[in-house]
């Protein structure tokens, strides 16, 4: 039925605004070549700090999948990898958003406020919006997939595991 649908649609839609909104905040410049070298550096330790992160959770994540399968089943451990990878996926691309958005918005600052607000606040919706937008997805495909909503209990679970270290982590 077309209803089983929608939430697949809407998640969709919310994926490609996303993208808009990436593309919008990229095309803006960037800022002289000292404002470029910094941001440059920040996206280095940016992307670090991120790959570090995962790793440690990656370690936590194992534990936990192997536990949820032993406990459960395989589908159970599928949707904890699933959600915990698109929750990744979501803070990993808001954060490399947002370390490129700063320069833009000190640029766009130089002509007013106002333009400087958009950029900020269109950079800062992106991970908004992919949370919410992958987590949908994520939750009507599997449900449309699986029919079985006790195997969503280990999607949130793997999505939640990923932003509760984000937070730990001062992401």
């Amino acid at each position: 039925m077309f209803y089983d649908y929608l939430p697949i649609v809407a998640s969709l839609l919310a994926v490609l605004y996303g993208i808009y909104l990436i593309r919008w905040v990229l095309i803006r410049p960037a800022g002289d070549e000292r404002m470029r070298k910094i941001s440059a550096a920040i996206q280095k330790g940016s992307i670090a700090y991120l790959n570090r992160q995962y790793r440690a959770v990656g370690v936590a994540g194992l534990v936990i999948l192997v536990a949820l399968v032993a406990a459960f089943d395989m589908m159970m451990g599928i949707a904890f990898v699933v959600g915990a990878g698109l929750s990744a996926a979501a803070g990993y691309l808001g954060m490399m958003v947002a370390v490129r958005s700063n320069t833009r918005t000190a640029e766009a600052a130089k002509t007013g406020l106002s333009p400087a607000m958009a950029v900020a606040f269109r950079a800062g919706s992106v991970t908004g919006f992919f949370v919410v937008a992958l987590s949908l997805l994520a939750v009507g495909g599997f449900y449309l997939a699986t029919k079985n909503p006790f195997s969503l209990i280990g999607l949130g679970l793997g999505a939640s595991l990923i932003s509760i270290f984000a937070r730990l982590g001062g992401g």
